[in-house]
């Protein structure tokens, strides 16, 4: 068994494998970037080795400094858990070559895999069904016309070294075929340096079915059945479940014997993926499955599967890496329960799904289900890497429970001042075609409208910021201080700006609960609600002045101020454009929000702003 592991990776998984790891007795060594030189996974580690700069090519995707890390501090092996190095066969191979064991699939079955259309090509003469189109060595413009032709329309156009939702087109009408083409061959030249492309038959009600498969070095494949991943926006998977929703019996059968086909025609070791796409058109159907890709790694929803079956995949990772063989035969494994796993991202759904970085200076996910995270109140999130914050994940006997557990867990998110999807993980969860299991991979896209919650504070918003406040300054309420009223009972009141607009908001009365939670500062009150975070700007008590108060313009994410359009003492209409904030190459206006004029002005063009960061504050005009 393995003595010593170093983990070529960051985050949620590099924290998932040392949990593993030290519960089977196993050292673990975490290598970091200077983004990371405090991460979680540092902390947890045994030992922890440098490796360069923030920006991963320079840091996580060099594999000679993670193998010199694994030598320097004896570790015999590497486990790459998912993304960066993971699916590179070259590093695989370097690892080996180094005398280290490599926690995962022979490098020849990561290349076997590693390009679309070699791979359909190698599972079509293992029986394993394929969706029909072109995989062909003649790339011409000419050819791939004709043949996206003879498939018909609508085609998907993908890059056959491509992944992670890029390279990929869908082309509607044969007038549209070439400049679709060369769009999604510069984009995979830019992406993988490789702008071959393959053809496929686009499915009309695509649903992403994807089954679990394991190997070992002494001839044994077995499944452990299938997950549901067709939640996804823009190619990247949001929510997943195991089982599959309408799977009956004999389909999963036949999916899952293909997906053993499909592992033992590469002579596969270790934990792999067998990724389809279903034509769910008349239901699932195993006549309407195709193979899509293999994923030559542990994937990110492997934590269903591992609740469905009661297997911890990183052990049986660890175990077949160090000679053993599967712990479990087929016979022994069977589905409990239903699981489903969503993932949570530090992205403002409101805005447009912006990124949303920096620090967590209040972090609660609850105590229910099982989390799976790399963070912890006080870390940050970095702008060098993947934006997920966290895993959700539950289980439950039925579907329903699972979706009523997870949606209620997603509720309670409390996150601040960084914004997150959690809003947007539940509204998926409680729609009524979810619940339902009506789904494809279109789902997504077509309800974003009404998935994207308001970030625009309610009453009982409202009300509940006065009320913390009240709470914060009073330890009862009826002890409330009591101001000055005329032919009417004295209450406590607070003073709140939020997004510009400013109110004025009695406390509720003893005995009055709040539907939300939240915290108050000298400066601020938050309100958590619905998984969301409001944010109330507090005027100072005895202070007659606004606090960056009635007209204060927040940066609404972090971003560089590109233009200044006023200075102060400047008259100003509402509406008026006030100054341009760029973030993520796209420009976003600040505007006046009602006239009067800028007293205050704190932004500079061509300066860096975190978000939530006051850039002026314009007095509204005397009536």
């Amino acid at each position: 068994m393995i003595q010593k592991l170093l983990i070529a990776n960051r985050g949620e998984i590099a924290c998932r494998i040392i949990r593993t790891a030290r519960e089977m007795g196993i050292a673990t060594v975490a290598v970091y970037s200077d983004a990371d030189a405090r991460a979680l996974h540092v902390r947890q580690a045994d030992e922890a080795v440098h490796i360069g700069p923030s920006p991963a090519a320079e840091s996580y995707l060099l594999g000679e400094k993670i193998i010199a890390a694994a030598q320097q501090t004896g570790a015999e092996a590497i486990h790459p858990g998912y993304g960066f190095l993971s699916e590179n066969a070259g590093f695989a191979q370097a690892v080996i070559d180094a005398g280290l064991i490599w926690v995962g699939p022979k490098p020849s079955s990561i290349e076997a895999m590693g390009l679309k259309d070699a791979a359909k090509k190698l599972m079509r003469a293992a029986g394993v069904p394929v969706t029909p189109g072109y995989e062909g060595e003649d790339q011409s413009v000419e050819r791939l016309k004709q043949e996206a032709d003879a498939i018909g329309y609508p085609v998907l156009i993908k890059a056959v070294a491509g992944g992670g939702g890029k390279g990929m087109r869908k082309v509607d009408a044969a007038a549209d075929f070439e400049a679709m083409l060369e769009s999604c061959r510069r984009e995979a030249k830019a992406s993988f340096s490789n702008d071959e492309v393959l053809l496929e038959k686009w499915i009309t009600s695509p649903r992403h079915i994807e089954v679990q498969v394991f190997g070992d070095s002494h001839g044994n494949v077995v499944h452990l059945f299938e997950r549901d991943c067709s939640l996804q926006r823009r190619h990247q998977k949001v929510i997943e479940e195991a089982p599959a929703p309408g799977m009956d019996d004999t389909t999963r059968e036949d999916i899952c014997a293909a997906a053993v086909r499909a592992a033992k025609a590469v002579d596969y070791e270790g934990a792999g993926t067998i990724e389809f796409i279903a034509d769910a058109s008349e239901g699932l159907r195993a006549d309407r499955i195709f193979f899509m890709e293999m994923n030559t790694r542990l994937q990110v929803e492997h934590p269903v599967t591992e609740e469905i079956t009661g297997v911890d995949l990183v052990e049986w990772q660890l175990r077949v890496a160090s000679g053993e063989p599967i712990p479990l035969s087929q016979e022994d494994l069977f589905i409990d329960g239903h699981a489903i796993e969503a993932r949570l991202y530090a992205e403002d759904p409101a805005g447009g799904f912006l990124p949303s970085t920096g620090a967590l200076d209040h972090f609660d996910l609850g105590v229910e289900g099982r989390i799976e995270t790399g963070v912890e109140e006080g870390d940050r999130i970095s702008p060098f890497y993947d934006p997920m914050v966290a895993k959700l994940v539950v289980w439950g006997e039925t579907r329903g429970d699972a979706i009523d557990q997870l949606a209620g867990i997603a509720e309670n998110v409390e996150i601040w001042p960084v914004k997150t999807n959690a809003a947007f993980i539940a509204n998926c969860l409680r729609d009524e075609d979810f619940e339902q299991a009506n789904l494809d991979t279109g789902f997504i896209e077509t309800k974003l409208d009404d998935l994207v919650s308001s970030d625009e504070a309610d009453d009982d918003i409202w009300q509940s910021a006065a009320d913390f406040i009240a709470l914060a300054e009073t330890e009862d309420y009826e002890d409330l201080p009591i101001g000055l009223r005329l032919n009417a009972p004295g209450v406590l009141s607070a003073t709140l700006t939020h997004k510009g607009e400013t109110r004025t908001v009695s406390a509720a009365r003893a005995g009055t609960e709040s539907f939300a939670t939240g915290f108050v500062d000298p400066a601020r009150a938050v309100v958590f609600a619905d998984g969301q975070s409001f944010v109330f700007e507090r005027q100072s008590r005895g202070s007659g002045a606004a606090a960056a108060g009635d007209g204060a313009i927040l940066a609404p994410m972090p971003g560089k101020v590109i233009a200044v359009d006023v200075a102060e003492g400047d008259t100003v209409t509402a509406g008026q454009r006030l100054m341009v904030l760029e973030a993520m190459k796209m420009e976003h206006a600040l505007t006046a929000p009602f006239d009067g004029t800028v007293t205050e002005l704190a932004a500079s063009e061509g300066g860096q702003v975190q978000v939530e960061a006051v850039l002026a504050v314009v007095e509204p005009k005397e009536e």
